[in-house]
């Protein structure tokens, strides 16, 4: 079923009205949460527009038709005058102005938290850079791949005798962005509480994908241990890897409690490991993971992946199948949950892509308006804030 934007509907963040200057990944995530859930997000773009709508596959840019919904968009320029000035006008109707500029930047276009506070006090900015606003790197350019770099991410990642491994994917982005959303919110409620008015979020990409690490710094610093790669498997629990299987298919499965580690022993047929002392506890596993990974793996290279997966599943192991995204997209659960959803579209007649997610009960999300055209909606959010027709052509301009 393809489901149709509904522009008149209402999710819970209506009437909130956010500013979205931000360029690629992060920023735009924090404002696709926003609009998922009913803001209104204005996307500020320059002449040429934001940068990842020229990330391209096939010649489509997928990538701003899914981080793209939801907002409308304008185009202007804001090294001239008039353009700087209906940013102002629309500044003065916001709650929220998200920005991904290198630290100083907005200072020097006249935009500094101060600047802004002091004409709309209310107003939550939202600052996304690599390092943050203070510190000895604030001043670097950084992007999501340095940072999952130097967060330690990739150190973690991958096998032992190979090179780290960075994500195939703009991982930190994603992760900050949601943080974003959150900080976002909590700001709002905040404000409405009156604990607050406005204020500034600094939040930057390096520590968010930190806080994935858990707590390695704290392991550090009291045992000197450095966690190192360990491929597919876990230096935190065992049982816990990926495994192939004789139709050359591959399971991924993990025992992560006492119980269902003694579980996937019996259904091994190897109940004995209970009792070995060598395999007693988690910590005795790990110390003795080759052992453990050797048992297991062998009885799944005996089995095909479909059965395999049944024998398990059915004796209540936590098990699941290496997916690609051609397999998931064919999976009966990711279908009838509607994990992604079909959205009509303008170029394709329909497109799949995640749904609006977490899932509210009372309050939930929804499907507003499609990513945008570079620009269309401008006239129009100028119209809006009172701008004459003249106002409107002098902001738009791009040819002065």
């Amino acid at each position: 079923m393809v489901r149709r934007f509904t522009p008149d509907a209402e999710g819970p963040l209506k009437g909130v009205k956010v500013i979205d200057l931000s360029r690629l990944v992060a920023g735009n995530m924090t404002s696709l949460q926003l609009g998922d859930f009913g803001a209104e997000v204005i996307k500020v773009e320059p002449p040429a527009g934001d940068p990842l709508r020229a990330w391209k596959d096939g010649g489509a840019s997928f990538f701003w038709k899914v981080y793209g919904r939801n907002k409308r968009s304008i185009a202007l320029d804001l090294r001239r005058p008039a353009a700087m000035a209906a940013l102002w006008s629309l500044i003065d109707g916001a709650d929220v102005l998200i920005e991904n500029y290198r630290p100083g930047t907005l200072e020097k276009m006249g935009l500094g938290p101060d600047a802004l506070h002091a004409r709309k006090s209310g107003l939550i900015v939202l600052r996304v850079s690599g390092y943050g606003q203070t510190g000895p790197y604030a001043h670097l350019p950084g992007f999501g791949t340095i940072v999952e770099a130097m967060s330690g991410y990739a150190y973690r990642t991958g096998f032992p005798d190979r090179e780290p491994v960075l994500p195939p994917l703009a991982l930190a982005d994603m992760i900050a962005g949601v943080y974003g959303a959150s900080a976002v919110t909590t700001a709002l409620l905040a404000r409405e509480k009156g604990q607050a008015k406005g204020q500034v979020i600094d939040l930057s990409l390096l520590e968010p994908i930190f806080s994935v690490l858990g707590p390695e710094a704290a392991i550090f610093a009291k045992t000197g241990t450095v966690k190192e790669r360990i491929g597919s498997a876990s230096n935190t629990s065992c049982p816990r890897n990926v495994y192939i299987c004789a139709d050359g298919k591959y399971l991924a499965l993990s025992g992560s409690t006492q119980a269902v580690a003694e579980r996937i022993f019996r259904i091994i047929g190897r109940a004995d490991m209970i009792d070995d002392p060598r395999f007693a506890t988690n910590a005795d596993r790990i110390k003795h993971r080759d052992l453990v990974d050797a048992a297991i793996g062998g009885w799944f290279s005996a089995r095909t992946s479909e059965d395999a997966l049944q024998i398990m599943r059915d004796a209540g192991a936590t098990v699941g199948p290496i997916y690609s995204i051609a397999d998931a997209y064919e999976d009966k659960h990711f279908r009838e949950r509607d994990v992604f959803v079909d959205l009509e579209d303008a170029d394709f007649g329909a497109l799949p892509m995640h749904n609006v997610l977490p899932r509210l009960s009372a309050t939930p999300g929804g499907f507003y308006r499609p990513a945008p055209e570079l620009g269309a909606d401008g006239e129009a959010i100028l119209a809006e804030i009172g701008l004459a027709p003249d106002g409107i052509a002098a902001a738009l301009d791009v040819s002065q």
